[in-house]
């Protein structure tokens, strides 16, 4: 299998992948946004239409629609009128009405559209690796400069602003990278392998973790896994690899989730 340049670039993919779910993800569980991912990633509908409508790169206009819908959410949840979830909603909608509407209004087919939306881990190619890459030492290299404030503002944002910590600055850069992130990935994984890598490795990770840093790396442990095993048993059992990954990841949920109850249980 390693003979194949497809499959050595969709196994470099998946593991790169797993190392931002891990830093991403444990932020946006930490902080109860998971579907904010789904509302960034259908915003980005709107910029894939704009750019098919205008000639200009549709991955660079779904970038600016990314940033533009998270900073949105931002905008209007902070003064606690309008609640999170309905502000995400709102992006949500209003990405995909206005790719829709692009999308119309432009004559003949957009080909590659799909592929944005429900991309395979298989079609990952070189540059797009040596993109993510670059995206994932950037945020890596962020994390630990800013890790502790970073953690503060996770667990507790009005404790954390009332100790003076830059909050409206995190909390900026992070929905941002999320953004940066969610537009990198989704054309390389889709949607559905997008949202459980940034969740259930997570997800997992808590039943037998409450640290910051110890749920993050045993969330990149059991996204590695999953990532990985469930690449390799596509290749075996001939399957979607993305269908595959994504069932691995909720059988580790369900195993590791049995064992400490069993452990529990024998304690008790």
């Amino acid at each position: 299998m390693f003979e194949f340049e497809f499959f050595r670039n969709a196994l470099v993919g998946v593991v790169i992948m797993s190392v931002v779910s891990a830093i991403v993800g444990t932020y946006i569980v930490s902080r109860r946004q998971v579907f904010i991912s789904g509302g960034i990633t259908h915003a980005c509908f709107g910029g894939l239409g704009l750019g098919y409508l205008t000639g200009l790169s549709p991955m660079w206009m779904a970038v600016l629609f990314a940033i533009g819908g998270s900073l949105g959410v931002d905008a209007l949840s902070r003064d606690r009128r309008v609640r999170r979830d309905t502000a995400i909603a709102v992006v949500w909608a209003t990405g995909m009405a206005l790719g829709i509407l692009f999308i119309f209004l432009r004559s003949g087919y957009a080909p590659d559209l799909n592929s944005f939306l429900f991309g395979n881990v298989l079609t990952i190619t070189r540059p797009d690796l040596w993109l993510f890459s670059a995206y994932t030492l950037a945020i890596i290299l962020f994390f630990f400069i800013f890790k502790e404030i970073i953690i503060a503002v996770s667990f507790d944002e009005a404790f954390a602003a009332t100790r003076r910590l830059p909050v409206r600055f995190i909390n900026v850069s992070m929905t941002v990278i999320v953004a940066l992130g969610i537009v990198l990935t989704i054309r390389m994984a889709g949607i559905m392998l997008l949202m459980s890598l940034l969740s259930l490795p997570q997800m997992t990770a808590e039943i037998h973790s409450r640290r910051y840093m110890r749920i993050m790396l045993w969330a990149l442990v059991y996204a590695l896994v999953g990532s990985v095993g469930g690449l390799f048993a596509a290749y075996w059992l001939d399957v979607p690899a993305s269908a595959t990954i994504v069932l691995l990841l909720v059988l580790l949920y369900v195993a590791v989730s049995l064992s400490a109850r069993l452990v529990k249980r024998k304690i008790g």
